[in-house]
């Protein structure tokens, strides 16, 4: 008997060095790559460096001072949460109609049609940006000669070089672009309604409105908290698709927190690492708030899960 335990906690102490074996690249790599520059951007944000000397000088908290007292980060962050609160209803009930006609058995071609929303997502972000580019480019860009063509302009819109428009371009292509993400997400959700209740409904005389009123929008109220905060937090992370875009323009009226940190930390003529990390501490803390209402709107799915 003795031996026998013996035995056992010799294979799974093997068993236990395979597994952390296979783990130990993915740790490493984990903690240079993601763990290290977190703890590395609180460090920074307390000196002043330009990223180039050894040489580090202790200011405290000047550079969070600094940071605050800019109106351009201000900027930059109302523009973030003006691209957030801009693209998150658009997103959220456009893919919503939109899982519902893909979600009927009487829909034809729905997979092709969830294969062609999907396509995008795949494609690279900053291949997208830029190809959009040339496709809103104001003088040969395929928008503009088609809007010419059919009359309703007499010149090219340069979309992306006016600061009227440049950010409301990048919202449609940033929907476009994630638009496949969300509607899975719905279509994942619908497809856990039980068909016997809308036989049921239709039995009772209920109209297609009526099942949806009555049956599809109560029961995706708690999916409806979930996929809503998913698509707010994913709005966050715009970097490579704006910068290939606009690049934060013009006149800075697409700068998001992002290009704002990058601008500091590696396209200024002095990189000033200090001042762009005590940018992202505060933007990460931003971040966190997000996070922390998005732990509090599950909790309340999960409440109207149990209701329901």
């Amino acid at each position: 008997m003795v031996a026998t335990s013996a035995g056992r906690k010799r294979r799974f102490g093997r068993l236990d060095i395979w597994i952390w074996g296979f783990l130990t690249p993915t740790v490493v790599l984990y903690g240079l790559y993601t763990v290290y520059p977190i703890i590395a951007s609180y460090w920074y944000s307390f000196v002043e460096w330009n990223g180039f000397e050894a040489d580090k000088e202790f200011v405290g908290l000047r550079n969070y001072q600094e940071v605050l007292a800019d109106p351009l980060f201000w900027n930059t962050f109302k523009i973030t949460v003006l691209f957030m609160v801009a693209t998150v209803p658009i997103k959220v009930i456009s893919t919503l109609f939109v899982a519902i006609l893909l979600n009927s058995p009487k829909m034809p071609f729905r997979g092709l049609f969830r294969t062609a929303f999907f396509l995008p997502v795949v494609t690279t972000t900053a291949i997208v940006g830029v190809v959009m580019q040339f496709v809103f480019d104001p003088a040969s860009g395929p928008v503009n000669l088609l809007l010419m063509k059919l009359g309703l302009v007499d010149e090219g819109i340069n979309f992306l070089g006016s600061s009227s428009t440049a950010l409301w371009t990048v919202v449609g292509v940033y929907v476009w672009k994630w638009f496949g993400i969300t509607l899975i997400y719905w279509l994942a959700a619908l497809q856990t309604i039980p068909d016997e209740l809308y036989e049921a409904a239709r039995i009772d005389g209920a109209s297609p409105w009526g099942l949806m009123r009555w049956i599809t929008m109560p029961l995706l109220k708690p999916f409806t908290i979930i996929i809503t905060l998913l698509t707010l937090e994913s709005t966050l992370k715009i970097f490579d698709l704006m910068l290939t875009m606009t690049n934060g323009g013009p006149y800075y009226s697409t700068e998001v927190v992002e290009i704002y940190i990058y601008r500091w930390a590696f396209a200024a003529t002095v990189p000033q690492l200090g001042f762009a990390s005590a940018a992202a501490v505060i933007f990460g803390l931003f971040v966190c708030f997000v996070g922390l209402f998005q732990l509090l709107g599950i909790r309340a799915a999960r409440k109207a899960w149990s209701v329901t």
